[in-house]
């Protein structure tokens, strides 16, 4: 093909010679079999001219066409066993010309869609290409989200402890689940379901590596609770155990006149707990493993219908035993990142997936284009944070 970048069919003018020719049962013998190219088109006009060739003779006299708005990554957009004959690539952009047995194909592709057309010898096989091409091909789109209202709690240096709602974003859990390794999603399915009356225990404790998941959990939590518990979080838990009002504060809930609305259970959510609840907190934190341990099942928590939950990135063996002992913890769910099996299903490709999987943090990276094969192997290497 020509150096330069840019070339274009322009068909040339049908003479009354050649109209004359024409047969009513050969309409492709009306046509021009020369094209004309100048360096003001481009390559991708070539493969363009090139694909209506076998159609406009007549060869492949059947089209069908489909379209792929949200093309998953890594997929060809091609049918199984297509033999590649022409490419052009400009980022994201592009034009695939090929061919099978009676067939030929042109895909064409935007920055997150796909378009394939197929030409055949007959009609079946046309659109048995086309839907071959586009199976598996759609990205699947984003759960969608439910509003929730959740509570939250700081101290203010002026005011004191405050408390202020919104709303926020939360799957379901039946959307969210595959985000989860079986284990994982197995523990968390008995909990989504639970009731009042499934309550034996105040503590729900979600530990493991940063980007696992445990903060969106939560959310889905808050989502399949919102009928008899309010969700509410702590922005600053450092200091509620240390500050014996804020913590009063925190215990007894806010203000209401709704009768109902005050008989609903609540639960505290304090993210990032590590050096509260790590086996050496009773040396290094003082009261305040006490006091979150006395809020849960002690003389502060009686009579108040106040669960505590607790995310960590510390491994099982490093936390405390009084907060891990039997019939404390209402759930104790390890999350860790997904198996490579599972993280390649998730993805939809191999490509970026580490060796021992990746986490959902990275598998969301991933999607997005972020940084493809360079992330870190192991789940645990993610940088924290409150999103996940």
């Amino acid at each position: 093909m020509p150096d330069h970048d840019a070339m274009h069919a322009h068909p040339q003018p049908m003479d009354d010679r050649s109209a004359t020719l024409a047969t009513p049962t050969q309409p492709q013998s009306a046509l021009p079999t020369h094209v004309a190219l100048d360096t003001g088109d481009s390559p991708s006009d070539v493969v363009d001219a090139l694909f209506l060739g076998r159609f406009a003779r007549g060869e492949q006299p059947f089209s069908r066409r489909r379209t792929v708005d949200r093309l998953k990554k890594g997929h060809s957009m091609l049918p199984p066993e297509a033999t590649v004959l022409w490419e052009t690539r400009e980022g994201r952009a592009g034009r695939l010309l090929a061919e099978g047995e009676g067939w030929t194909a042109l895909v064409v592709r935007w920055a997150h869609g796909a378009e394939i057309t197929v030409t055949a010898v007959d009609p079946e096989l046309a659109a048995q290409q086309a839907a071959l091409a586009v199976e598996g091909a759609e990205e699947k789109p984003e759960p969608r989200a439910e509003l929730v209202p959740m509570g939250f709690w700081y101290q203010s240096p002026t005011c004191g402890p405050r408390r202020t709602t919104r709303s926020i974003s939360a799957g379901s859990w039946p959307e969210v689940r595959g985000n989860y390794t079986a284990q994982v999603a197995s523990s968390l399915d008995g909990l989504m379901k639970t009731t009042p009356e499934d309550i034996a225990g105040r503590l729900l404790l979600l530990h493991g590596p940063p980007g696992t998941g445990k903060t969106s959990a939560l959310r889905t939590l808050a989502r399949a609770w919102k009928d008899w518990c309010q969700v509410d979080c702590v922005l600053d838990p450092e200091r509620l155990f240390h500050d014996v009002g804020y913590l009063m504060d925190i215990a007894i809930g806010p203000d209401t006149d709704d009768d109902e609305e005050s008989d609903r259970w609540r639960l505290l959510l304090l993210e990032d707990c590590d050096e509260l609840i790590r086996g050496e907190a009773k040396h290094a934190a003082g009261q305040a493993l006490s006091r979150l341990l006395n809020l849960t099942d002690g003389l502060l928590g009686q009579g108040r219908k106040v669960l505590v939950g607790v995310t960590t990135n510390e491994d099982l063996e490093r936390l405390h035993p009084a907060v891990v002992r039997p019939g404390r913890c209402l759930a104790r769910v390890e999350v860790g990142g997904l198996t490579r099996a599972e993280a390649v299903e998730w993805l939809g490709t191999e490509e970026g997936v580490g060796r021992e999987g990746a986490t959902l943090a990275e598998l969301f990276a991933l999607r997005k284009g972020i940084a493809p094969g360079e992330l870190p192997d192991r789940p645990g290497q993610a940088e924290s944070g409150m999103y996940l």
